[in-house]
Order: structure tokens, then C-alpha cells, then sequence
């Protein structure tokens, strides 16, 4: 059998996993992902926490404990969501060493309900890195208009980023740029860049999944054509635009300083469609200095039949430029797609944390003591 994961992993494409719990951590699973399945990284969001904590009595004890000290709930899943973290970073702590930082990282994210608030997203990454207190940590930092601004901040303040919800290619330029201005105030600061890491989270599946529901709703053969192809032309053309700004004169001077590139790192790749193969976005993805950060069942799928044919990125931009063009040819505008993927992002991460708060109030309720 071949080794479908290693063969991802030496064409320089990052295998992390899209996934964190308690259980994984005690249970030696994730270890063992990472042993066996070159797992180098972990991503979570409130959406992967509101179900961990809902699930069996993992939190048990520790939420008794907030409980007896009534804490308030959004300390209590500070508590909890950063425990996990800097648990799972002492687990990767060891491919962070052997990789100089780039990898054996895992991200935790920013309070969704301050997406739009620029300096309440700055002082929560601080707070949040300071928390977890690992060197291996990434804080995500959603891609909205008010997130780029803190993005350049918080870099600038020497903590390592993931730029999450990202969807167009403007808005990817955007965030590239606002990695570099965070370099460069960082160099004015003083600090070492070489300490700095970032990766941007190119979101994938859910292109397809909204481009493919106007697609059908259109109806002809012209448009049935085009199905599936969005996401992955997109991500494509995403990593043309990466090649071009980290290969420029700016770039440049900050990489003689000790800079590191942001890595492009494709999110969302969990196949919605049973119509195409389960390890499309992995794939069809491969180009080097890339993560790709997988829920399970794609890992293991990828694990199990994935064919890693070598790069499937180079060459590929003019190809992918004229399938978004056909589907907008269609009438179908890539603008008002990609503006709504990131509004319904925000939205959805934000209904998790507010599910995350209501089932976490109601388990410290349940341990809480009695009075007496």
C-alpha cells in the first residue's frame, strides 16, 4: 500500500488535523495522528469546541470546578477551550522543535462576536496568547474588513496569526498585505521576525457548495458543466496570487531580515457533495509551502485511496481563470458569492459560540454545589 499521507507530506503540503477534543488528547489519539497519519497541526473553531464540550463527560471535572468558583461562562470556556490548546501544543511541541516553528502548531480562535471590532480582536489575540502560553500556538483572526487591521497589529506585536474565513481573492490580497505591514512594524519594533509565523485559511468546499446550488438552480448543460469546478480554481488562482507577493521586492527585503512566508492553507476540505470524490480538495491541492487542514474522515480517506500524483497546482492558473470566468458568464457573480460565503461564516461561528455558551451555562449549572 502506499503511503498517500507521506507522499502529501514530501511534496511540502502540511497535513494538519481539523479537529480538537479532550477525549483526542487523553486517549492518546491525537499522538498517535500524529505518528502514524504525519499529522503536523491542529485547527480548532467554535463550531469543533461547542461539540466537543456537548459530548460525553470529558469536562466534567473541570467544569465542576469552575462551577464551585462561579466563574462566568465565557471565563469558563476561556478556561477550558485554552486547557486544550496548550495540551495539544505540548503534545506537538516536539514537530514545532523539528521544523523551527513552521509546523506542530494549533490555532485557537478569537471571540466571533468581535469580527468586526478591530481593537477588541487585538487586545483578545493578546489576551488568548498569553493564556495559552506556547510558542507553538497560532490565534485566528477572522479575514472581515476590521480583521485585517488587527491582523497587521497583532503580527506587529510578534504573535504568530491564522487568518481565517477567507473566500475571495481580493480579500486574500488583503490579508497578505496586512502580514507584511505587520512584519515590518514588528522590525521597527525591534523583534525577531524569524519568530513570526502566519498561515492564511483559504476557505474551499463551500465555494462549491453555494456556486453548485445556483448552478442547478439554472439548470442547463452549459452550466451542469461547470459543477465542482469553482472551489478548486479559486484555490488555485489563490496560490498564484501567494506566489506573486511572496516573491516581490518588499518581500524580499523582509525576508533578508529573517521573515517568514505565510503559508497558504487550504480550508473547508470535507467533500459536501457525494457526487465527487472524498479527497478532491487534497488532491487537487498539492503545491508546496501549503497545509491543508482536514477533518478526519477526509484524512483518512485521503489515508485510504487518495492518489498523490505530485503537484497539481503549477500550470494549472489559466485553466482555472476561465472556469470562474464561465461561471460568471452564467450570471452567477463570483463578488456577491464570495461576500456571502464570508458573511455566513462570521454568522455561523458566532451561532457556535452562542450554542457554546447556553450548553456550557447549563453544564455549570448541573455541577455547580449546593449551596451550604
Amino acid at each position: 500500500m502506499t503511503d498517500a499521507l507521506k507522499r502529501l507530506s514530501d511534496e511540502g503540503v502540511a497535513i494538519w488535523l481539523d479537529d480538537l477534543s479532550r477525549k483526542r488528547i487523553t486517549s492518546g489519539n491525537l499522538a498517535e495522528l500524529i505518528d502514524q497519519q504525519h499529522v503536523v497541526g491542529v485547527t480548532t473553531n467554535p463550531t469543533i469546541f461547542q461539540k466537543a464540550i456537548s459530548e460525553g463527560d470529558g469536562y466534567d471535572r473541570q467544569l465542576s470546578d469552575l462551577a464551585a468558583r462561579k466563574v462566568t461562562v465565557e471565563e469558563a470556556i476561556r478556561m477550558i477551550t485554552t486547557a486544550d490548546v496548550r495540551d495539544a501544543a505540548d503534545i506537538l511541541r516536539p514537530v514545532f522543535d523539528a521544523t523551527g516553528g513552521k509546523d506542530g502548531r494549533v490555532s485557537i480562535e478569537v471571540d466571533p462576536r468581535l469580527a468586526h471590532n478591530t481593537k477588541a480582536t487585538v487586545a483578545e489575540a493578546r489576551q488568548l496568547a498569553w493564556l495559552v502560553d506556547r510558542p507553538n500556538t497560532l490565534i485566528k483572526i477572522p479575514a472581515t474588513r476590521a480583521g485585517l487591521p488587527a491582523i497587521t497589529e497583532t503580527i506587529g506585536n510578534g504573535i504568530s496569526v491564522n487568518v481565517t474565513l477567507i473566500f475571495s481573492l481580493e480579500r486574500y490580497r488583503e490579508v497578505m498585505d496586512a502580514y507584511l505591514s505587520g512584519l515590518e512594524k514588528a522590525k521597527e519594533r525591534g523583534l525577531d521576525l524569524s519568530l513570526i509565523h502566519s498561515v492564511a485559511s483559504f476557505f474551499v468546499s463551500r465555494v462549491d457548495t453555494e456556486i453548485d446550488k445556483r448552478i442547478d438552480a439554472l439548470g442547463t448543460d452549459e452550466a451542469k458543466a461547470l459543477r465542482g469546478k469553482a472551489a478548486v480554481a479559486n484555490a488555485r488562482l489563490a496560490y498564484q496570487a501567494y506566489e506573486e507577493v511572496f516573491s516581490s521586492e518588499r518581500w524580499n527585503a523582509l525576508e533578508k531580515a529573517g521573515a517568514n512566508k505565510q503559508r497558504p492553507l487550504w480550508a473547508s476540505t470535507g467533500v459536501k457533495d457525494k457526487a465527487y470524490s472524498d479527497t478532491m480538495y487534497v488532491t487537487d491541492l498539492v503545491a508546496p509551502n501549503t497545509v491543508n487542514t482536514m477533518p478526519e474522515a477526509t484524512l483518512l480517506a485521503t489515508e485510504d485511496h487518495g492518489e498523490i500524483t505530485g503537484d497539481t497546482v503549477a500550470g494549472t492558473y489559466e485553466q482555472a481563470r476561465a472556469d470562474l470566468d464561465a461561471v460568471e458568464a452564467l450570471g452567477i457573480s463570483y463578488d456577491e458569492v464570495v461576500q456571502l460565503l464570508e458573511d455566513e461564516g462570521v454568522d455561523k461561528f458566532e451561532a457556535s459560540w452562542n450554542d457554546l455558551l447556553k450548553s456550557t451555562e447549563a453544564e455549570l449549572q448541573r455541577l455547580a454545589p449546593s449551596e451550604g
